[in-house]
């Protein structure tokens, strides 16, 4: 999925065309760069949303600016019935510190329901 900052050069998220010929019998995963797309995918009926641009906070206490912005900063989370999971990532953003934020290089794992 396109991320939001994309907006600002007319190539932004359009979830009607990424989940188009979607096949609805299966769960949906979603890869969106920023965890405040969210909303869109709940309204798409995305069963799973992959985020990550947060850097969980970076430095403290990033952690709480970025819960302004963003619905999550790290972890699983659900929205409605979408589940949503937000690595830490292992780089940065801007001064190579991380604080309060561990790198975090995720593996998921996608077993069927039984």
């Amino acid at each position: 999925m396109n991320d939001v900052a994309g907006n600002s050069f007319s190539d932004g998220p359009d979830f009607d065309q990424a989940l188009r010929d979607r096949e609805t019998s299966i769960p949906t995963v979603l890869l969106a760069h920023q965890p405040v797309q969210i909303d869109d995918a709940v309204r798409h009926g995305v069963d799973l949303q992959l985020s990550g641009h947060t850097h969980g906070g970076q430095l403290v206490p990033g952690q709480l600016l970025a819960r302004l912005q963003q619905p999550a900063v790290s972890g699983l989370s659900k929205v409605d019935e979408t589940w949503l999971y937000v690595t830490r990532g292992a780089g940065f953003w801007g001064p190579p510190v991380r604080v309060g934020a561990p790198p975090d290089v995720s593996l998921i794992e996608l077993h069927p329901e039984p």
